[in-house]
């Protein structure tokens, strides 16, 4: 007992640490970020832009699409170009031309071209931003480059038909902008972009506002030494981490495991009004995992069609930034939906007792939640064919923002719906907390992650439409890293202790003290560990130091989950009435799996700077991306799922023979798209960053050649077989209500004189 409240004092403070840290060094983002010029102008004193511009291209490039449509800093979608990497290249180019049309009408020689190349990289580094008058200064030379550069940017989201099949190869609309002045803004804004990106910080040289990313020969964009040095601290430190777990695990003197239960101790139980009304939530994660599948299929195949599905013209009412913003986030929709429902589930099984009009708040938090997903989903659908403009994408439609896309007013009523779960999940569990156990502390972790995943979706309303980028992508990195790889795991990993308590398979005192010392290591890494997705947005370099450091030590605790939960497998076939959770047990293997592939390996592979500065932006993250938030998250809510439904419904009504090709199907198909397609297309593409730059390797020339091509159709079989499993997935759960309510039974719910 001593020991479990060190360990929770432990937690508190590295709690309190780490987020102190994270906020510091949020301000200095604030203090150290670009400045948005109050105008560029030009020597001759010509206005090109002005701040105003700058700060509404930025919502004009969100209200069509944002980081759906290409990225800028690299952050977004992999089919249109990186922006801010196009916009730089394209400018060095269109200079260098200028200048060397003034130095000589014929060719030039091998000294009058490095001249030339010499001249353009000075005017491209040179920081001319005055604080006193807000202004940046450039020569005429380069105000005819930005100017050229813009004129394209101008056509490009306007509906000149030159470009028609540049636009399909980028799978973007014609007049993605209809508005002149916010195509004029728009190219303030990447210009900007492209300024920071290649502009010294002030008082330093060779070292741009976003540590010279992206890699870009021409300007001088180099890997710096401080990012290669931290790296290799992170590889040290990543190895030292590993050894330093196992030998500390390995010697611990482990207790002896327990006796596995003859009988199935939940077989007695019946199920509550609330937690029969939990069924619902289950049948819409199986719709919404079809929907992000169907939507997936379409996404990826506009990498080679990008006006079409198989000659069909779909994009005209299904455009790619539709179909990839409902794709990633309907996946976070329903793997969320599985853990909360998971929640109100084992509230009043763990607590003994359901509270008063419990089911009652369990229906109406659904009816919200369905009217959040099919609201926001139709308003940003409508509005992007519809080119709404900026305040509607804010408020209503598409933010253009990766897995926080939905409007404000979607966002502010997903926040109170979350507050409201942790309400229900609080008043149902709060008879648990307040009586001695030895399960009293798992039960404390989840009600603890349950309410900081309600309290700090709040982050997703810090940023407002004129935000400075930097600080946008400070908050929406809280939400994605924090929220999801955060709490949410706490949560679940919490869940599945109590799960395992509950049934015999650990002891309740092991897994407590277990779990808060798991807890422990994941937030010291994680929290800090967020980091990572900010090294080359504007942040200091010390964002890259601390960043490194801590998303190496975040790695460290997956290993341990993975070998934990094979060990919980083998216990599971001691007992034959364990057959019966053999389906969830396995999902929960295959988190453990997947968590030391795809958010240990795949993601360490991405995370040290070194690599992160030439692979931001390319497949390799999308690699990452799917085995980890499918294969981590999505199995977890899977189990979850399935762990419930088995006490939804009479165990005679699960036809388990159809779990064994779903289960398969999902896993197997996964690790054919990431290893067959996305993974082989990632280091393709990081080829050629490495030998050209990160323009070269998001053109056209890259995206749209034989290779590329063929290894996007080679995601067709691993997609049929994860589809398949998926199907195979809704049949079995469609098979659950194959018999009328009065001949369905229940095997597990609230023990025996629980209040109902």
């Amino acid at each position: 007992m001593n020991s479990t409240k060190r360990l929770w004092r432990w937690l508190g403070l590295i709690f309190v640490l780490s987020f102190a840290a994270l906020g510091y060094l949020g301000w200095q983002i604030y203090l150290e970020k670009p400045p948005i010029p109050a105008a560029v102008v030009t020597t001759n004193g010509d206005v090109l832009f002005t701040g105003e511009q700058v700060e509404r291209g930025q919502q004009a490039w969100r209200s069509a699409g944002g980081q759906q449509l290409g990225t800028v800093w690299g952050h977004g979608s992999y089919v249109a170009p990186d922006w801010s990497a196009d916009w730089l290249h394209r400018e060095a180019v269109a200079l260098q031309r200028i200048l060397a049309r003034q130095k000589a009408k014929g060719e030039l020689g091998t000294a009058d071209q490095a001249g030339v190349d010499a001249v353009m990289r000075e005017q491209m580094r040179t920081n001319t931003y005055d604080q006193a008058t807000g202004k940046v200064t450039v020569s005429p030379e380069r105000a005819q480059a930005i100017r050229e550069v813009a004129g394209h940017y101008d056509a490009l989201f306007g509906n000149d038909q030159s470009l028609v099949k540049l636009r399909e190869q980028y799978a973007m609309q014609e007049g993605a902008l209809p508005d002149a002045k916010d195509r004029q803004a728009l190219t303030a804004f990447f210009f900007w972009s492209s300024w920071a990106a290649s502009t010294d910080r002030p008082g330093e040289t060779n070292l741009s506002y976003t540590s010279n990313w992206p890699h870009e020969p021409l300007v001088g964009n180099t890997l710096t030494g401080s990012a290669a040095i931290w790296s290799m601290v992170s590889i040290i430190l990543l190895l030292a981490g590993i050894a330093a777990m196992l030998w500390f695990h390995g010697g611990q003197r482990h207790e002896e495991e327990p006796a596995v239960p003859k009988q199935d101790p939940l077989v007695t139980a019946k199920a509550t009004p609330s937690m029969k009304a939990t069924r619902k939530y289950f049948f819409a994660v199986v719709g919404l995992i079809l929907l992000q599948i169907a939507m997936g299929v379409v996404t990826a195949h506009y990498a080679v069609e990008g006006d079409a599905f198989f000659g069909i013209p779909l994009a005209e009412l299904l455009p790619y930034v539709v179909s990839r913003t409902v794709h990633t986030q309907v996946g976070i929709f329903w793997i969320a939906t599985a853990w909360l429902a998971t929640g109100l589930y084992i509230a009043p099984l763990l607590s003994g007792k359901e509270p008063k009009f419990q089911k009652l708040g369990v229906d109406v938090l659904f009816w919200a939640l369905i009217a959040i997903v099919v609201g926001s989903t139709a308003t940003g659908w409508l509005g992007t064919l519809q080119r709404s403009g900026a305040d509607f994408s804010f408020w209503l439609g598409n933010q253009g923002l990766e897995f926080t896309s939905m409007g404000r007013v979607w966002q502010i009523l997903l926040f109170v719906g979350l507050l409201f779960w942790a309400f229900l999940l609080g008043r149902a569990l709060w008879p648990a907390l307040m009586k001695p156990s030895e399960s009293r502390g798992l039960i404390a972790m989840v009600f603890l992650s349950a309410t900081c995943i309600g309290g700090f979706y709040a982050t997703s309303l810090t940023w407002g439409q004129t935000t400075h980028y930097s600080m946008v992508e400070y908050w929406r990195w809280w939400l994605v890293h924090l929220w999801v790889e955060g709490f949410f795991e706490v949560f679940a990993t919490a869940v599945i202790a109590l799960i395992f308590s509950r049934i015999g398979l650990v002891r309740g005192e092991s897994a407590n003290r277990a779990i808060v010392a798991e807890t422990i290591v994941f937030l010291f890494g994680g929290i800090l560990g967020t980091l990572h997705h900010l090294y080359f947005t504007g942040t200091p370099t010390s964002v890259i130091a601390v960043g490194a450091v801590f998303s190496a030590l975040e790695v460290v605790p997956l290993t341990l989950i993975g070998l934990e939960a094979l060990q919980t497998w083998r216990r599971a076939g001691s007992a034959p009435w364990l057959q019966a959770y053999k389906w969830p047990i396995l999902c929960f293997v295959a988190v453990g799996f997947w968590n030391t592939v795809g958010a240990g390996l795949l993601g360490f592979a991405i995370n040290p700077p070194a690599a992160l500065y030439y692979v931001q932006g390319l497949n390799m993250t999308a690699a990452h991306g799917h085995a980890a938030l499918f294969g981590v998250y999505g199995m977890l809510g899977i189990g979850l799922m399935l762990f419930c439904l088995r006490g939804l419904y009479a165990r005679n009504l699960h036809a388990d023979r159809l779990l064994a090709p779903a289960f398969w199907g999902l896993n197997i198909g996964l690790a054919m798209m990431v290893f067959m397609s996305l993974l082989p297309a990632g280091i393709y593409q990081a080829a050629a960053a490495i030998d050209k730059g990160l323009w070269y390797a998001r053109s056209p020339e890259i995206i749209h050649s034989g290779v590329m091509e063929a290894l996007v159709w080679l995601r067709v079989p691993g997609d049929l077989v994860f589809a398949g499993g998926a199907a195979v997935l809704a049949i079995y759960a469609l098979r659950l209500l194959r018999r009328p309510d009065g001949e369905r039974g229940s095997d597990l719910a609230v023990p025996a004189g629980a209040k109902s």
